[in-house]
């Protein structure tokens, strides 16, 4: 993985002043080194500039970028931001094609095959990527994103110059680029936040290319177009068949993931996706390097003694673990973090971030990261499995399930009960987030003929993957890249959100039971206690001590008349909630925010705020 950076002008002339410009490439390169702390690089062109911060993990001593090619009189670039899982098949047909590589990288592939086919490459790509490919002759721009938006790419216009990076923070060392925060940001912070509008980089004017989508820039005009969507289709399959295809999927799709240089490791916390995957991962590493893999597991100081059960989380994952454990064998880590740590890692999830995010669900998942770099550069994670297999509580719970709102967000009081009201009654944040939620019921492509209940279970399955998952996703990549680790999701495969898009929730959830179809995947392959486990979320803490640090960190900026956020949020009310009493089993985002988490998320903003001397325009 790397960070990536750039811009493109066709009416100026960088090479008049190349040292200008080599020196803005270097600050947003700079601005992304956490991402890729191996290499670095920069390429420039009358036209274009190109920056890259790289990760070393396939091709260590021959894959650096920028990387150029010639044909002729023409010259391409690329820099790139991802990995490619199916590059040797690629490039096979490219050697057949009377093409040469120099490397064995998987970045040449891309390269070379775009000069093949041009923009009718980006279909073939099975992999997670975010990429800029410059053709210098025909003045062409292309910024292109993975299906699933595993890699961010965000980008903006200033005075007709696109100006691109992999996170926010590089456009902000674009000379003219500020951060500034008007009524739509605002209300993707307390509206729709931690989740965000695909599309929208929350900054006045800043967007990011959305998943499956690609950017052109011609002398002449500027298109996003998509090359992959989500589509609707009858499943013929029987039930045995549907099982047979998506355990070949899942090991296929892990097992092509597993392709680095470098060793690799996975987390493991004893439920159904981790177990599965590091079961299949591990069996493979025994198979090519005759030894088991690294795991991790992840846990909070005094979860033991406080861990408090409710109808999101019912039980602990420790024992879950050690139950793995015996039947894998591997190099396993027990990762804890403390009450100051992570309340410290709030801020940093946001430097990573550059916006707030899901609170200690972020900050803890950075900590973690931190620690797993110190044995690996490349982890296998068992996101995305709960959203493409409809593991959720608000598929299962009536109330939820039709509650004509985000399920994971449907209640928008907490959200709100802490704003100004002059704040509030400029936002009109329940306008706004209800249009982004039938904005995106009314894309769902739904299948002829399909009514009722069936209509809405596609619904959710398709807000899931377009929203929840992709803030999840958001939350990994930033999480893992802010120490240079590099995070694959083997569950987001193209190939397995198109086929379980469509498998019938019959199948899905047989018998009523949550992820009946993935389980049935697993038989054989876990053991019964782990593979039929009821499901948990990812763990969180339930100390009260971390509650009091963050309350009175949270005190410290409400009695600083300096602090930004008190122009949003009323004083007086922010005290009463921290004085009151939280119930951990009903979360204002997802399962596991709540009322803790809105205090951390609050404390994160005003940092935000701060730290990037952020503008609001109201």
């Amino acid at each position: 993985m790397c960070g990536i950076a750039g811009f493109a002008d066709f009416k100026a002339d960088y090479t008049l002043n190349p040292g200008k410009w080599f020196e803005i490439l270097r600050e947003m390169r700079i601005a992304v080194a956490r991402r890729g702390p191996d290499e670095q690089g920069e390429y420039l062109s009358s036209a274009a500039g190109l920056s890259q911060a790289r990760l070393s993990i396939r091709d260590l001593e021959n894959g650096s970028q920028p990387m150029s090619r010639r044909l002729g009189s023409r010259e391409y670039c690329i820099v790139y931001n991802g990995e490619l899982y199916n590059a040797e098949d690629l490039k096979a047909d490219l050697l057949d094609r009377g093409w040469h590589f120099f490397t064995s990288s998987d970045t040449e592939v891309i390269l070379v095959g775009m000069m093949e086919y041009g923009i009718d490459f980006i279909e073939k790509l099975n992999g997670i990527f975010a990429y800029s490919f410059w053709d210098s002759t025909e003045k062409r721009m292309l910024l292109v994103r993975d299906r699933a938006g595993v890699k961010p790419l965000f980008y903006t216009f200033i005075d007709g110059t696109l100006v691109f990076g992999s996170e926010l923070k590089a456009l902000f060392k674009y000379p003219g680029i500020e951060p500034v925060l008007d009524r739509q940001g605002l209300c993707e912070v307390f509206g729709i936040g931690p989740a965000r509008t695909h599309g929208i980089g929350v900054f006045k004017g800043i967007c990011e290319v959305k998943p499956g989508c690609f950017l052109l820039q011609t002398p002449s005009s500027v298109s996003e177009r998509p090359y992959w969507k989500l589509q609707s289709w009858e499943h013929t399959d029987s039930d045995e068949e549907t099982v047979e295809k998506v355990s070949y999927l899942v090991k296929d799709s892990a097992q092509r993931q597993m392709a680095s240089d470098v060793p690799i490791c996975s987390f493991l916390s004893g439920g159904l996706d981790s177990s599965l995957l590091s079961a299949i991962c591990n069996s493979k590493h025994l198979s090519d390097a005759g030894k088991p893999m690294n795991t991790f597991s992840f846990d909070f100081a005094g979860n033991k003694k406080h861990f408090k059960s409710n109808s999101f989380q019912a039980e602990q994952d420790r024992p879950y673990v050690d139950r793995m454990l015996k039947v894998l064998g591997t190099n396993h880590t027990y990762l804890e973090c403390g009450n100051e740590e992570l309340a410290d890692s709030l801020f940093l999830s946001v430097d990573a971030k550059d916006l707030p995010g899901m609170a200690d669900v972020d900050a803890s998942l950075l900590h973690f990261c931190s620690k797993v770099k110190k044995w690996n550069k490349v982890a296998l994670t068992g996101e995305c499995a709960d959203e493409i297999f409809g593991g959720y509580p608000w598929f299962h719970r009536r109330e939820m399930f039709d509650a004509k709102m985000f399920p994971w967000s449907s209640n928008l009081q907490t959200r709100q009960m802490l704003l100004r009201d002059d704040v509030k009654e400029k936002l009109g944040i329940e306008e706004y987030a209800k249009f982004r939620y039938e904005e995106s019921v009314n894309e769902t492509p739904i299948l002829e003929g399909e009514i009722g209940d069936e209509k809405r279970r596609r619904e959710l399955a398709y807000l899931n993957i377009k929203w929840f998952m992709s803030t999840l996703l958001d939350r990994m990549d930033r999480a893992s890249m802010y120490s240079g680790l590099e995070a694959r999701v083997p569950y987001a495969d193209h190939r397995i959100m198109e086929y379980v898009f469509n498998v019938p929730w019959r199948i899905k959830c047989k018998g009523g039971v949550v992820k009946h179809l993935l389980r049935q995947a697993g038989v054989g392959i876990l053991p019964d206690d782990v593979l039929w486990r009821k499901k948990s979320p990812y763990p969180k803490t339930y100390n009260p001590e971390y509650e009091k640090i963050v309350s009175s960190r949270f005190k410290e900026a409400l009695e600083n008349k300096n602090s930004p956020i008190l122009s949003l949020i009323d004083e007086e009310k922010a005290v009463n909630y921290m004085n009151s009493s939280f119930d951990y089993g009903k979360p204002w985002f997802g399962q596991l925010m709540a009322g803790p988490q809105m205090i951390a998320y609050l404390l994160q903003i005003n940092y935000w705020l701060e730290k990037l001397k952020i503008s609001i325009e109201l």
